[in-house]
């Protein structure tokens, strides 16, 4: 089961970044807190929405997908860029990975977004292969850039 997060699910969010980011190889790199994930998600001005996948017979969360919107002036609409999919590998293969792109997909048809976008690390063969099999292409043209850290703080006070 896909459901609409709520500020009840901050803490097994928090718990499932960390996990991904555990899988990832890159645990110091999640420094979020309960209550940044709360503000971004629930604040006076979400930036950013999520959805829980629930085991069908437990009613455990199992995975989430967090979110926000982006927009292409080629396309002249928004789209979704998904920022995080995670499923808990005791989890995995069960189709709540594949059940969380379907409700973005569908949330995408259903507004009139014309893209649902993500990165994926290249050694994540098993991800990529999944995502494939979804009709997903890779955009081997682009190369992410990223300002972070002192980069950022040294452009930003220039």
């Amino acid at each position: 089961m896909i459901r609409t997060a709520t500020p009840d699910d901050i803490p097994v969010i928090h718990a499932l970044v960390r996990e991904l980011a555990e899988y990832e190889k890159a645990p110091d790199e999640a420094k979020a807190t309960q209550e940044q994930l709360h503000e971004a998600l629930f604040g006076e001005r979400p930036a950013a929405y999520a959805h829980i996948a629930e085991d069908d017979e437990t009613g455990e969360p199992v995975g989430f997908a967090l979110w926000f919107l982006n927009f292409s002036t080629w396309r002249g609409t928004h789209g979704i860029y998904l920022e995080d999919l995670f499923v808990r590998p005791t989890a995995r293969g069960a189709g709540h990975g594949r059940a969380l792109l379907t409700e973005l997909a569908r949330l995408c048809v259903e507004r009139g977004y014309q893209r649902l976008e993500w990165s994926v690390l290249n050694w994540n063969e098993p991800a990529i292969g999944f995502y494939q099999s979804l009709g997903a292409a890779p955009q081997d043209e682009w190369t992410v850039y990223r300002l972070t850290d002192e980069a950022l703080t040294a452009l930003g006070t220039a």
